[in-house]
């Protein structure tokens, strides 16, 4: 049986979260955050009971604050406030998005700021660790103030409303709750606001994101690495001495990676000497510059949203030590929206260069050998001609995609809510741009595999030699044409799901936390 993490609000890795995403391990809360959590449920009961106003209170919501609630209502403003956020629409967010949006919401309140009591955090709970994951839909947030529309849905389930997934059914929620041998909650004063205010939609979207656009842009400098051998590319611009004199982390790493995968090719050897070409093209040349941004710009997303993910974003706030009840914005996911916006200029980037080196492969012009769309029989066949232009469409999807979206705003809620983020579909995007770029990187695949292939009797790394027979375990060689597509969709599972990555065995691969 798979141990669960235990989480630790303000100290949940980015290792944690993403063995969470991926594996739906169990996971539970730090019984140590308990006095905290009631602590400040405490205060706001103090709060709901007294005279004077408490935003999302004692009082209703945004435009609404100024009208004051009957202690005797408070239940009623809570569940209407659910009720009447559960906007959303589209297509729902699949069940490891909703997973990880439950997880982010238990760790910020288990920061003890939200006000809301134990029950609340022991039914999230629960339901996580039953497989109840509430119909989340994917569009209707502007990420302030919070994500109020995903993030009702979320709630309505544990109140017994709108829909759930159980045992792979989707189903009303009160039925999911009651298979499961749960009980809906009644919401206490502020609960129903604590649980839909705050960012963990939009970051649980920015998370996923990151964690795939690592994995293919860590899969692009194997990938390079095989390019480089089919088109007998020089290894001279991986030396360590010209990126150390430069001195980015990202652009080191990938050099050092590169030399590592191409360590022993003799193709590489073959070439040394006497090689009219003076300088490869910049797909080549310039790999560790390009990709090796990339790395570092998801590195710094990285950090913005390792902290995001760790931080209490509800308002108002409760400060346990004196007992104050703060209004304030931390609901505003303008950090989470500049991280996907920088996800996505590097997912943009890394298949941009995927994408001139599949052109640079297919061309007899440029290739240094190889056959026209490296077909055997070019002319009568095609090869890779229209493959190549599939990637060149993916790749400008992606640069059209990645234009950024938290410089827009636009103002809500009868202008109480004046200037949003737009994190959330700022996030979103990253789903289908990492499906683009896992395509491109595939089609990169095919096509340095074949290229490599071509080059025999002389042979390429052991490393990549290893890449080349489990691609051709799955795949078989292009000699006469064929529907390419199903072998598309296979190499990009295998870039995918980490097939490539593991099959390459190396140590010096670049990490997202160094």
């Amino acid at each position: 049986m798979v141990a669960a993490i235990t989480l630790n609000p303000g100290e949940v890795t980015l290792g944690e979260l993403e063995r969470l995403y991926r594996e739906g391990d169990p996971v539970s809360l730090s019984p140590d955050t308990r006095p905290f959590i009631e602590a400040s449920a405490d205060i706001i009961a103090k709060a709901a009971a007294g005279d004077a106003p408490v935003y999302g209170v004692n009082t209703g919501f945004g435009k609404l604050a100024s009208v004051r609630i009957a202690p005797e209502d408070a239940a009623t403003l809570q569940r209407n406030l659910i009720r009447s956020h559960c906007c959303g629409v589209g297509a729902p967010v699949d069940d490891a998005i909703t997973r990880l949006t439950m997880i982010l919401k238990l760790i910020s309140l288990g920061r003890g700021a939200s006000g809301v009591r134990w029950a609340v955090v022991d039914l999230l709970q629960a339901m996580l660790a039953r497989g109840i994951s509430p119909v989340i839909p994917s569009q209707g947030s502007v990420g302030a103030s919070g994500d109020l529309a995903p993030l009702a849905h979320m709630t309505a389930a544990m109140i017994g409303e709108g829909e759930a997934t159980f045992q792979g059914e989707v189903m009303p929620a009160a039925d999911a709750l009651a298979k499961a041998g749960l009980a809906p909650i009644t919401l206490g004063p502020k609960e129903g606001l604590a649980m839909i205010n705050g960012t963990q939609f939009s970051t649980a979207l920015a998370l996923a994101g990151l964690f795939e656009a690592w994995r293919l842009g860590v899969t692009g400098l194997i990938t390079s690495a095989l390019s480089t051998d089919a088109i007998m590319g020089s290894t001279a611009p991986t030396r360590p001495e010209i990126h150390a004199l430069r001195g980015h982390a990202g652009q080191i790493e990938s050099a050092a990676a590169i030399r590592a995968l191409l360590a022993g090719s003799e193709i590489r050897e073959s070439h040394r000497e006497d090689d009219t070409r003076v300088q490869d093209p910049y797909c080549i040349r310039c790999q560790p510059q390009v990709t090796g941004a990339c790395l570092d710009l998801l590195r710094q997303a990285a950090r913005t949203l390792e902290i995001e993910a760790n931080a209490a974003t509800d308002n108002p706030l409760v400060v346990i030590e004196d007992g104050s009840i703060i209004s304030g914005g931390n609901f505003h996911a303008e950090p989470v929206a500049f991280a996907a916006d920088q996800i996505a200029l590097a997912v943009a980037e890394i298949g941009s260069i995927s994408q001139r080196r599949i052109a640079l492969m297919v061309d007899p012009a440029m290739n240094f050998g190889l056959p026209a769309f490296l077909s055997p029989k070019a002319g009568l066949n095609s090869g890779f001609m229209i493959a190549e232009v599939t990637s060149a469409a993916l790749m400008s999807e992606n640069k059209q995609r990645a234009a950024p979206a938290s410089v827009d705003s636009t103002p809500t809620s009868a202008n109480q809510e004046d200037h949003v983020s737009m994190a959330a579909h700022a996030a979103r995007r990253l789903i289908e741009m990492n499906e683009n770029l896992a395509r491109i990187v595939g089609i990169e695949l095919l096509c340095a595999v074949q290229g490599v292939e071509f080059r025999a009797p002389l042979s390429t790394s052991d490393r990549l030699a290893r890449v080349v027979n489990r691609v051709r375990a799955e795949i078989a060689g292009l000699v006469d044409d064929r529907i390419l597509a199903p072998d598309i969709e296979r190499a990009a599972g295998m870039v995918r799901d980490g097939t490539i990555v593991a099959t390459a065995g190396i140590e010096t691969l670049p990490q997202l936390q160094t």
